[in-house]
């Protein structure tokens, strides 16, 4: 069975293999339901979706209804004013078929400017808060990607105090020294706070480049099994934290397969072996 881990202060034991809602933003209400069915057979009880992930939450909707009791259910909004986020927030409740989410994250808080909007007055912080007073969320998360985005939760964090955030960890991006260090430092916060740190990019390969892109993720993943297995097993060998799968339907059986699997996190030698075989290049250079 996949293990399972306190989600912060939030009182559930998430799967520490999170659902990424990307997995059915396309396709018919049978694919999504036979995507989502595999998530019962490995006992994920967490899913994360948002907004903007194309139809995923029409998709999650319907079969939400029968099985509500049984997940955590997180959304995202990426509207940084206040009306815009709590009408957002209400058209995910809608799609949903819920009343509530478990949590509400604020989507790609990174840039600057956009920051100050959201976590400002008539923010989309305010209305975020407003909807967990209002019974519509039970948290309030953060996320986002590119290397200075844990520096920018780090400042999120000093201006209110979230109950999780989402970035990215794997083995290529952790070789950046910054990186690494912010990452270390963000984490140390968080488990003295006790906010969940969810991870994305797990099962990275590197940017596509010229390659045709043959799966649903905006970047190459890693395919072959035993790859999988290597770099899903390097995130779940850090305490703490938890993996959201990536968005794709051939890639997600694989993830699940591999940590039901987990043992022990690989040697930095086996992962350097990993990255010369499958070539993986940081997703994040800038």
């Amino acid at each position: 069975m996949i293990p399972k881990l306190a989600f912060g202060r939030t009182g559930h034991l998430s799967s520490r293999i999170i659902f990424g809602g990307t997995g059915v933003s396309t396709g018919t209400q049978d694919d999504a339901d036979r995507v989502l069915d595999l998530l019962l057979e490995h006992g994920i009880n967490h899913i994360d979706t948002a907004a903007s992930y194309g139809e995923s939450e029409v998709h999650i909707g319907p079969w939400m209804r029968r099985h509500r009791g049984d997940f955590f259910l997180a959304t995202k909004t990426g509207d940084r004013t206040y009306a815009k986020a709590k009408e957002s927030l209400q058209r995910s409740l809608d799609r949903l078929h819920t009343d509530h989410v478990d949590l509400i994250q604020l989507h790609y808080l990174v840039l600057p400017d956009e920051w100050e909007v959201a976590m400002g007055p008539g923010g989309a912080l305010e209305a975020l808060a407003e909807a967990r007073e209002q019974g519509l969320t039970r948290f309030i998360g953060v996320t986002g990607h590119d290397l200075g985005v844990p520096g920018m939760h780090l400042r999120s964090l000093a201006r209110f105090d979230f109950d999780s955030v989402l970035l990215p960890y794997n083995y290529p991006l952790m070789q950046n020294p910054q990186y690494a260090a912010d990452f270390n430092r963000l984490q140390a916060l968080c488990q003295e706070r006790n906010t969940a740190v969810q991870t994305i990019k797990g099962v990275a390969c590197g940017p596509w480049g010229d390659h045709e892109h043959t799966r649903d993720t905006w970047y190459a993943p890693l395919e072959d099994q035993a790859a999988v297995d290597k770099a899903v097993h390097y995130v779940l060998g850090r305490p703490g934290i938890f993996l959201n799968t990536a968005g794709d339907r051939f890639v997600l059986p694989r993830t699940l397969d591999a940590a039901e699997r987990f043992v022990a996190t690989p040697s930095d030698e086996e992962m350097q072996t990993l990255v010369a075989s499958q070539h993986m290049e940081p997703l994040f250079v800038h």
